[in-house]
């Protein structure tokens, strides 16, 4: 099996045992639940947004630990304070070291957050809504289009936004009319590679009336410049900023360069 295939058939062996856990019930009687989300699509839109999604990553399965020190609630102010359009918090705990705790202390922050993690079961979109999540993610790779499209429908119904992850044109027919913004991820989750011409390739073929995000692979200003011309307005990053002592500085040092070249 490759990785995306290990990290889903781990999920649907999880699933079972956290909804013994915590009923649907129970998730739709947080605190969280009846809260009004924040429009991460309306917030790339806003002028002179840097467009940056800004992602809290411990570890990932291709390099191991990144970053064991960091505290989330430290990291997500200082990304907000300088100026990212958005939140990206991983909440999967076996493969990425994440947890829903961490999302639930980024929530603190007067930001639109992504849960980042591997939804196979629609009790994940009451879960994400339950601990504050603003926005899901859908992997094309790991979901039929039906699923997509029913996964996302019930997404919207829920006050959330969805954001769908493709990796190259095969999975085209994903895209469906519930999707807000359709994320082309440079690395590939079955290899781990990262390639950035996959974003620029793919650019042309996406709906114009979505929101188009480039995902992984982004470290200097100019490369954003050339996904905006390609017609991003999102740029999903993480891994080049927490790979650092203090992930919340080098955020603010690369707003600063991009807002000066």
């Amino acid at each position: 099996m490759n990785i995306l295939e290990t990290i889903t058939q781990y999920k649907m062996q999880e699933l079972p045992v956290l909804k013994k856990q915590v009923a649907i019930t129970a998730l739709k009687d947080s605190a969280l639940f009846e809260r009004n989300c924040i429009s991460l699509s309306k917030r790339l839109k806003q002028p002179n947004a840097t467009g940056i999604i800004a992602e809290f990553k411990r570890k990932s399965p291709s390099k191991g630990i990144i970053n064991a020190t960091a505290k989330v609630e430290d990291v997500t102010a200082a990304y907000t304070n300088a100026g990212a359009s958005g939140l990206s918090v991983l909440t999967d705990r076996h493969f990425f070291g994440g947890c829903s705790e961490d999302l639930l202390k980024a929530r603190m922050q007067p930001n639109a957050i992504l849960r980042k993690d591997f939804i196979v079961d629609a009790y994940q979109l009451t879960e994400s809504k339950s601990m504050g999540a603003d926005v899901i993610l859908l992997i094309a790779a790991c979901l039929s289009p039906m699923q997509v499209n029913d996964y996302a429908a019930e997404a919207k119904e829920l006050g959330m936004e969805v954001l769908l992850e493709m990796h190259d044109e095969t999975e085209l027919q994903h895209i469906c009319k519930q999707v807000d913004m359709v994320g082309i991820n440079n690395r590939s989750l079955k290899t781990f590679k990262v390639d950035v011409q996959r974003s620029l390739a793919l650019s042309k073929l996406l709906p114009t009336d979505k929101i188009k995000i480039a995902e992984s692979g982004i470290d200097n200003p100019a490369m954003i410049k050339l996904f905006r011309n390609e017609g991003y307005s999102g740029f999903l990053m993480g891994e080049f900023f927490m790979k650092e002592k203090e992930p919340g500085s080098a955020f603010e040092k690369f707003v600063n360069k991009l807002n000066n070249q």
